[in-house]
């Protein structure tokens, strides 16, 4: 396909595509890779090795699945910030929580959209966060901004996330460098905010709000 960006003549955005489904990201990758001003350069199949092949690859855009092995695609995107600042970060999901879209945001996420979005709206989009541009889905905003804010402290988050697979409070004391005492205080409070019986279920409360 010839595009507005292929006209300028100038060298084509290097993407990196990360997704942990082998099978949409290898038909990701194909679809892009008839855009003229387009070229994957790199894959990945896990948080981890999305950061990994950033380093290597420095590519100009990242574009990132949410939900992978290691961790996720808002992790991705913090260390990508701090280690290669010029590579624009895109996340596309299949999980759309508005918590996601507000941490997604706060790590420099410069694109958030569904995955049902075409190959084309992604191309276009992947040219707007390159350029400096910024796109999120309007539905995803909208849905952002009606749920208001995480009622959590930050502290809060780290420990129901580290409570999340069912680890002692012994544990999750050792962990964040905290007193067993200081670790139930803070999961008392989060527990009582979300309205949960306990920290496992304030834990799955959080997770499916896009808190976590």
């Amino acid at each position: 396909m010839t595009t507005a960006g292929a006209v300028a003549g100038g060298a084509p955005v290097r993407v990196l595509l990360a997704d942990d489904e082998h099978l949409i990201r290898g038909a990701l990758a194909a679809l892009l890779g008839l855009e003229e001003d387009l070229r994957v350069v790199a894959e990945a199949g896990s948080g981890p090795e999305a950061v990994a092949m950033a380093r290597a690859h420095r590519p100009d855009v990242a574009v990132v699945d949410l939900q992978m092995p290691g961790f996720d695609g808002v992790r991705v995107a913090t260390s990508l910030r701090a280690e290669l600042p010029g590579c624009r970060v895109l996340i596309v999901t299949s999980h759309g929580r508005p918590g996601h879209l507000r941490r997604a945001l706060e790590a420099g996420v410069r694109g958030f959209v569904p995955k049902t979005v075409s190959a084309q709206r992604l191309a276009e989009i992947i040219r707007t966060v390159h350029a400096g541009g910024r796109y999120v889905d309007p539905e995803l905003a909208a849905d952002a901004i009606s749920a208001g804010d995480s009622p959590l402290s930050p502290r809060e988050a780290e420990l129901l996330e580290l409570a999340e697979d069912g680890a002692p409070v012994a544990e999750i004391a050792v962990r964040a460098s905290l007193t067993p005492g200081t670790v139930r205080n803070y999961l008392s409070s989060a527990a009582a905010k979300l309205g949960a019986e306990n920290r496992h279920a304030a834990a799955r409360i959080a997770r499916a709000q896009g808190w976590l």
